[in-house]
């Protein structure tokens, strides 16, 4: 299996791909033309990213791609459209930056409570003001707001209940049985958190749906002073109404994620956020951890190792969770070479298009049973055809 990094991952990837016996390309440096330059040139199966921008014109670079991994749990950086256009599977790591960015979320509350950035930068340019900065309000009894509640929301809420915190959350998928385990009151909707929460931190995946989900009638609904988190992606968050909501109504912001974020590692930063009193940015660092980078790095070689393996790719994100197939046929047969040829073929006739199937073997393998489902208008002419073909045993058509 030959792989190209094409991103920084922890070293242990490298020792676990050399153990599998896959042939490794690491150029953590390819962005953009150098990136799909790379594909022609290696040929790789599979390209493993964290940050780095996969493009139409990336997927199409090499027809042996087979894989593209993100090294992280979002991947909106990668054109999934296109992949699964041409037969590339997508996966993530989920879950395995969940403590650090949770951790970074914490930091943000209390940095935004205790003013702590500005702390530091008057200490250090010579200026003392105890007075100015031990107005904290404290974060105990505070009402958080979490909306969201895949692995970080989760992570957060665990935090903040050490911080003695009371929570209040939203998500899709939230029901009054996982509110009651989690400890936290279940509310209709990402404005009824805004509308109820001190602190407000949010934790949805970049989608459609999501997008500008804190918009004009969320910032409206936000308490006057309150806090606001964002440490998934920049735009889930209507920055205009945001920065209006922060003149407005006095509430103060940590932001680790921005629009227009520098693509590179470092250099000349300029942004409008920055300069504002009322918002503290990080740069995107929230998933940047040693422990958060090693269990990433440990997913991604499993993934890759799995799949080089047996073809099964864990955490896939772009198989249809319902294919187009109305119907099922059922075929039992002698377990004998070109049986399912013969079948495929009186299907393919048909215009049958076959989008699922499955065949189980009986034991001595004498016999086998496939399962499969197609789209396509049903004719009882065909079936009896598959009927009559030597070593079939049964045909059932059905339709789902």
């Amino acid at each position: 299996m030959r792989v190209l990094l094409a991103d920084s991952l922890s070293d242990s990837v490298l020792v676990k791909l050399a153990l599998g016996k896959c042939i490794v390309e690491n150029r953590p440096e390819l962005k953009g033309d150098s990136l799909t330059q790379a594909l022609r040139d290696f040929k790789p199966q599979v390209l493993v990213v964290r940050s780095t921008k996969v493009t139409a014109a990336d997927i199409s670079a090499s027809s042996s791609l087979e894989l593209v991994v993100r090294a992280g749990a979002g991947y909106d950086n990668i054109d999934v459209s296109t992949a699964s256009g041409s037969g590339v599977f997508v996966a993530n790591c989920p879950g395995k930056n969940a403590a650090a960015v949770a951790e970074l979320t914490i930091g943000l509350i209390l940095s935004l409570d205790r003013s702590l950035p500005d702390n530091v930068l008057d200490a250090r340019s010579g200026m003392w003001n105890k007075e100015k900065y031990g107005e904290a309000n404290g974060v105990k009894g505070k009402t958080l707001g979490v909306i969201g509640l895949g692995s970080i929301g989760k992570e957060v809420i665990k935090r903040a209940k050490g911080l003695e915190m009371s929570i209040v959350a939203w998500s899709r998928s939230l029901t009054e049985e996982m509110a009651s385990e989690l400890g936290v009151q279940k509310v209709g909707s990402p404005r009824e958190v805004a509308a109820q929460a001190d602190i407000v931190s949010l934790h949805v995946a970049s989608s459609p749906e999501t997008k500008n989900m804190a918009d004009a009638s969320f910032f409206a609904a936000m308490k006057p002073g309150a806090f606001f988190i964002n440490t998934t992606r920049a735009d889930v968050v209507d920055e205009a109404e945001m920065v209006k909501c922060i003149s407005e109504k006095g509430i103060r912001v940590g932001l680790d994620v921005f629009s227009n974020e520098p693509t590179i590692k470092s250099g000349p930063f300029e942004h409008s956020l920055a300069s504002n009193p009322s918002v503290y940015l990080t740069h995107h660092i929230g998933a940047s951890t040693e422990q958060a980078q090693e269990a990433i790095a440990e997913e991604a070689g499993r993934i890759i190792l799995k799949y080089a393996q047996s073809g099964e790719v864990p955490n896939c994100v772009n198989l249809a969770k319902l294919s187009p197939a109305n119907h099922q046929l059922t075929v039992r047969h002698l377990d004998k070479v070109g049986v399912l040829a013969r079948v495929l073929k009186e299907m393919s006739i048909a215009s049958w298009n076959v989008q699922e199937m499955e065949n189980v073997v009986f034991d001595e393998a004498k016999a086998a049973c496939a399962y499969i489902r197609f789209d396509g208008t049903p004719d009882a002419k065909v079936v009896e055809k598959i009927a009559a073909l030597d070593d079939i045993l049964a045909v059932s058509l059905i339709r789902l």
